[in-house]
Parts: structure tokens; sequence; C-alpha cells
């Protein structure tokens, strides 16, 4: 006891003389002890488009000499390299297809991603694994590869019938978001007319099938009417893939405080997305003042692509888009967590899915320095664990657990649509 006594004041003595960690320090741990796990990345949508989902030929070790000027793409955002350096170690890839095909080719089309997502998976076998559970996540990061899931985005992918989604849920399609940029025929979008007032009696059809699967309902891109009547369902946690906060940027597809409470309540989670226009509102106001000069240049210019397209060329040369900073996405990470808590809280980049991010988040080698400008905030390590991973494992452990206590319940009925 007498030790104990001389010794506990030198112990407190050390314990205060001990520098705090850096914010480079707490950002290594949290995500040496939780890589990240993104809800969001096109590069699917990529492949489509730049390669007709040929993969002779493309190295995905290294994409950074993907560039085609003549066409005006952009280098893609992704590849194995720079996920290794972004420290990401599980990944939703969007399926996505748009929302402007007829529903049957919108089927098949999504069909031929969710194909070239499995091939892209299979050709790393050393890098990549194919996951359709958490424990599957869990496994592949321990053997040092990245997770990679199914995440179908918009529900005109199933073509209104309840049996594709199944089917869709049975090829690994582990989430879907319920619209895209227009409404469908069972739900309304955030920006498209308001139709249905939300969800009609078949989109909550929809919504308790995927239930019952454990497929997770995704509230990106929906109205707020729609994320009302998803939520009112019940059942396990949602997510919002790639979505922010209304009360920073006043776009329609971020979310209201008090959807967030909803979501918040839910047990839910909002990732946080890099599109400028959807964090920074001078960049929303960019992307309203360069429509309005679009239309300008339409009708100054009638029947004249060629110096429609010079006219807003030149206006794109002298108004480029403001990027923001990595400040600005931490601000919509902080606005969420202090509103609903850091349980409630991950990101979805859009990598690859947009033409334009955040400046210092141009790729997926940049997560460490987002969460960098977190640690500096003062943001605990165990905080930035939860968003860069254990807030999604819950939720989709969740939504696991919910279909196996309801496997034995009635499928859903599709409504007939011919």
């Amino acid at each position: 006891m007498k030790h104990t006594l001389i010794l506990a004041p030198l112990v407190l003595a050390l314990i205060a003389a001990t520098p705090p960690k850096s914010p480079e320090a707490v950002a290594e741990g949290a995500l040496r002890a939780a890589p990240v796990f993104d809800g969001h990345n096109d590069v699917p949508e990529q492949l489509r488009d730049r390669r007709k989902d040929v993969l002779e030929g493309f190295d995905f070790r290294d994409t950074r000499g993907t560039a085609d000027p003549s066409n005006g793409r952009a280098a893609m955002m992704t590849d194995l390299a720079r996920l290794k350096a972004g420290k990401v170690g599980a990944q939703f890839w969007s399926v996505y297809v748009s929302a402007d095909l007829p529903e049957p080719q919108a089927v098949q089309a999504t069909l031929e991603q969710i194909d070239v997502t499995r091939r892209l998976i299979a050709r790393y076998p050393a890098e990549m694994q194919l996951c359709m559970d958490s424990a599957c996540v869990i496994a592949a990061r321990k053997a040092g590869k990245i997770a990679s899931l199914i995440g179908m985005e918009g529900g005109h992918s199933i073509g209104g019938s309840l049996a594709v989604l199944r089917q869709m849920y049975a090829l690994g399609a582990r989430y879907m978001t319920l619209t895209h940029f227009k409404n469908n025929a069972w739900a309304d979008s955030g920006t498209d007319a308001p139709a249905h007032d939300g969800l009609t009696p078949f989109g909550v059809k929809v919504v308790r099938e995927m239930q019952r699967l454990g497929m997770l309902v995704d509230l990106a891109h929906v109205s707020e009417a729609t994320m009302a009547d998803a939520l009112a369902t019940g059942g396990p946690p949602v997510i919002v893939s790639h979505s922010n906060a209304r009360a920073i940027n006043h776009h329609a597809r971020n979310i209201s405080d008090a959807t967030l409470k909803l979501i918040g309540a839910n047990g839910g989670i909002v990732m946080v997305n890099f599109y400028p226009p959807y964090v920074v509102e001078a960049s929303r106001q960019w992307a309203a003042a360069r429509d309005a000069e679009q239309a300008r240049g339409k009708a100054l210019n009638r029947g004249d692509p060629v110096a429609e397209k010079a006219a807003l060329d030149a206006w794109d040369k002298a108004n480029p888009m403001p990027l923001g900073s990595i400040g600005d996405v931490a601000d919509q990470i902080d606005h969420i967590a202090r509103l609903i808590g850091p349980d409630h809280v991950g990101l979805g980049g859009d990598l690859d899915g947009v033409e334009a991010t955040i400046a210092g988040l141009e790729d997926v080698s940049k997560y460490p320095a987002l969460f960098v400008e977190l640690a500096r905030r003062g943001w605990s390590q165990a905080d930035l664990e939860k968003l860069s991973s254990r807030n999604m494992l819950r939720v989709l452990k969740a939504a696991e657990s919910y279909a196996a206590a309801h496997r034995d319940d009635l499928e859903q009925e599709s409504e007939t649509t011919f």
C-alpha cells in the first residue's frame, strides 16, 4: 500500500505530461481500426459509358491514365492503388442506369451493370471480394481485401415487379435507392414534380419486400414525403447512401433537419456526398446560374447547336464552379452528427458519378485528409471509427437480423402490369 501511495502521484504526473495525439495520429488510428466503408461509387457507370462494359485491356490497378479529352472525360477517380491509399476497406458499387430508360430496358441495363461489376471483382481476387453480408465484409477486410457490395440506384430498375426485385437480390444487390432524378410509378423523387405524395400502396409493398429480403432501403434522391412514408413502415434502419443536410445547402437532393431526426430515430445512417452543388451553397447557386445561361444560349442561338455550345463553353471558362473545401464536407458531417448523433453519419462520396468533387477530395485516395480535418475539430478516434465503417456495419447487421426474423413472412405480391 505504501508503494501504491508513493507511485500514484508519479503515474498521474506521467499521464498529465503525455502530449495528446496529433490529428494525423487520431485519424490514422481510426482508419487502421475501422477502414472506410463507402456507400456509393460509380465505377460501373464509367465502365458502361467509357468501355461498353468490355473489360479486356482495362487495368483497375491504376486508372489515372483514363482521361479522354476528345469526349470531354477526365481520368477516373477510382482504382485499386488509390483505394488502398485511401484506407477503403469496403465499397458499395452503384449499378446505376438512367431513369430515362423505359423500365424493361432499365431492368436489362441493371443486369448488365451487375454483371460487369461481378466480373470486375472476379478479375482481382487478391484485392477484392464480392460480399453479400456483414460477415463477409469483416472477413474480407481481415484478409486485406476490399469488401465489394452492390447497390441499385433507382426503383425503375425493377420494372414494377417484386419478382425482379427478388432476383436482383439473389444476384447480389444489397441496397436499392427508391428513385433517381425522376419519379417512378410508385415513388416520388426529390428532383421531380410530386406525383404520388410519397409512396403509392405498391411502393409500400416494395419497401416491405426489401426489408423482408434484407435489402437496405436507400432514401438518397427521394422526396421528403417518400422518406416519411418509407420510415413510417417501421422495420430495420434505412440508409441514405449519398446525400447531405439541407440546412447547410438547400438542394432538393439534401435532407431537412426534421427528416434527419426521423432517420436518427429509425437508427439509420446518412452518408455524406462530395459533389460541390450538394455540399456548398455557392456551388448550388452556380449550378442554377449555369442552367439559366444554358437556357439563354439556346434561346439566342435557335437552330445553331454549334453556337449554342460555344456560348456555354465560354461561360463555363469565365465562371468555373466553386468547389469548396474539405472543411465544407466536415461542416456537413458535423451538422448531422450534432443533430442526430455520431452513430448516424457515414460517407458516400459519389466518386466517378460526378464531374467535379470538393477540392481536396478528388479521388478515393483522399479520405484520410477528411479524417484529419475532423480530428482537428475534436472528433475522437471512437467517433471517427463510427463514421468510417462501424455505423454502416451496424445498419447492415440490423437489416440481416430483421430479415432472419421475418424469413417466414409471406412474400409481397406484385400487381399485374400487363
